[in-house]
């Protein structure tokens, strides 16, 4: 996508946030190519950006509040202190994502594919991440209490310090996990293994 088509949806965008969507338009970059694309402190929420590809996008700080990813293509991508609060990433592919200080509290992460990402200290209150696969990604300090992990794969993650109080993590695949100083205070661990 040109920079300059990019710039015109985020202004109308900016105007549909900023009138209470009453004008402008809500940013529709569905299926969209965006790779490497600078959106640092873009205000991209509630917006449509499922199936688009932002590998190695820089999406530091950005607001995507309720902004439907699902199936994005996010590989690589800065997601660095990124509000993506109530966001819908279902099967989104995060593999080496960098996502440090993120909030995703109650974001939908079902089936997202995350192995290798970066959530050091990342808040995932109550996430949906059931089927999601972590394997490698780096959770030390995360904030995890009520989240949904069933059936989850967290092979070689580095859970260090982690707060997974009141998590269901029943079915969860925790085979080499590093769990050491981790909270699993209420935790649901039925059939994890």
């Amino acid at each position: 996508m040109k920079n300059n088509t990019l710039q015109e949806i985020l202004k109308k965008h900016k105007l549909w946030i900023d009138t209470d969507y009453v004008k402008g338009e809500r940013a529709n970059l569905q299926g969209a190519y965006l790779q490497y694309a600078d959106l640092q402190d873009a205000n991209l929420q509630g917006a449509y950006l499922q199936d688009a590809d932002l590998q190695g996008a820089n999406l530091q700080d950005a607001y995507l509040r309720d902004t439907n990813l699902q199936g994005a293509n996010l590989q690589g991508a800065n997601l660095q202190y990124a509000d993506l609060q109530g966001a819908y990433l279902q099967y989104a592919d995060l593999q080496d994502a960098d996502l440090q200080g993120a909030n995703l509290q109650g974001a939908y992460l079902q089936g997202a594919y995350l192995q290798d990402a970066d959530l050091q200290g990342a808040n995932l209150q109550y996430a949906d991440l059931q089927g999601a696969n972590l394997q490698g990604a780096n959770l030390q300090g995360a904030y995890l209490q009520g989240a949904y992990l069933r059936d989850a794969n967290l092979r070689d993650t580095n859970l260090q310090g982690a707060d997974l109080q009141g998590a269901n993590l029943q079915g969860a695949y925790l085979q080499y996990a590093d769990l050491q100083g981790a909270n699993l205070q209420g935790a649901y661990l039925q059939g994890a293994y």
